[in-house]
């Protein structure tokens, strides 16, 4: 089996707004949404959108086992593990990294998303 398809559409429009989720523990701060999934092997390509003021700090940081790709298209991101604010073009891919965290998100435009990938899996987040 292969992830699943979809024609052209653009999630970032106010329109599809109803296709984002709440992420389970994060409710009110981000929402995911998935764009492909293989049920099989469980890969996936997904986005992620972070509100502004987000904070996750008090969650404490993340550990990947997988590779991550980082994307930011509009508006700020804090990372705390690399004191860094990601901005507007931002782009990094980065094998499994030590724990970091997005401590704190601000809007300059709106959605803020970031790209994670993992080999055959993507994921995108989005703070905004």
């Amino acid at each position: 089996m292969s992830k699943s398809t979809v024609t052209y559409w653009n999630p970032l429009l106010p329109e599809n707004g109803r296709t984002w989720q709440p992420i389970c523990g994060l409710e009110g701060m981000a929402e995911e949404l998935t764009l492909s999934l293989d049920e099989e092997t469980g890969e996936y390509t997904r986005l992620t959108r972070f509100h502004p003021g987000a904070a996750t700090g008090a969650f404490g940081g993340k550990r990947h086992s997988y590779p991550e790709e980082v994307f930011i298209v509009s508006g700020r991101l804090y990372d705390e593990a690399f004191d860094l604010w990601l901005e507007l073009g931002h782009y990094a891919s980065r094998l499994r990294i030590p724990r970091h965290s997005a401590t704190e998100s601000t809007v300059i435009r709106p959605p803020i998303p970031r790209a994670f990938g993992r080999g055959g899996r993507s994921e995108a987040t989005m703070a905004g």
